[in-house]
């Protein structure tokens, strides 16, 4: 992109604040922009006469190079991170391994596992095959195998991918199903024994009518 007096073409076609101004001289649009405390920019060198622009280059770039950053921002770039072990990796040391590999998958980086063969250890690949199937499936909850082990020398590697990671069920909801709903249908009892205990009250109040017929004996007793 050619500046103010890199631009070396006789006539430009000038444009200003988004308005075309026509094609004018290269010494008249330089003056525009000159008087204007402005640069004149080319922004079409391959047109029929070139296009150019006055306007302010330093706020232009450095408003371009914000977008920039906050483009960066907003799209992480997944890095490869590499993990490496030995074949006689003990329990400790393993299950570190594995705290460090998962807190760079959950970074959303990827990871690389290595086996490291050490003398003839190599002629016996299948341990390190198991090391590292034991490996991706203590990590199978937050990544899955992007390549499968395989040799690399005197070394036994595998990728695992964090974006393609087993996502588990959704819990089901049967605990709060069955959470105090009980409860009413117990106090439901309670009242319909309160009704039963009221019944047997009434029965007691023909008792004065039971007792007539025993006046009635005294009274013939004592005319006797």
């Amino acid at each position: 992109m050619r500046l103010n007096d890199q631009i070396r073409v006789p006539t430009v076609r000038l444009v200003r604040d988004g308005e075309q101004l026509g094609v004018v001289s290269i010494e008249e649009a330089q003056k525009i922009a000159e008087d204007a405390n402005l640069d004149l920019v080319e922004i079409a060198p391959n047109a029929e006469p070139p296009v150019v622009r006055v306007m302010d280059y330093g706020k232009f770039k450095y408003e371009q190079s914000k977008r920039d950053r906050e483009a960066r921002r907003g799209s992480k770039q997944v890095e490869l991170r590499e993990v490496r072990m030995r074949v006689k990796i003990g329990k400790h040391d393993r299950d570190f391994k594995i705290r460090s590999a998962r807190k760079l998958l959950g970074a959303g980086d990827k990871v690389k596992v290595s086996v490291m063969f050490r003398a003839r250890e190599i002629t016996h690949p299948e341990v390190a095959r198991e090391l590292l199937d034991g490996f991706a499936s203590e990590l199978e909850d937050v990544a899955s195998v992007e390549r499968r082990p395989g040799l690399e020398g005197r070394f036994m590697s595998m990728t695992l991918d964090p974006s393609k990671k087993t996502r588990p069920a959704p819990p089901k909801a049967e605990p709060t199903a069955n959470k105090t709903e009980p409860a009413p249908e117990q106090a439901a009892p309670a009242v319909l024994t309160a009704e039963p205990a009221v019944a047997p009250a009434e029965p007691a109040a023909e008792q004065p009518e039971t007792e007539q017929p025993t006046e009635a004996a005294a009274e013939s007793t004592g005319s006797a």
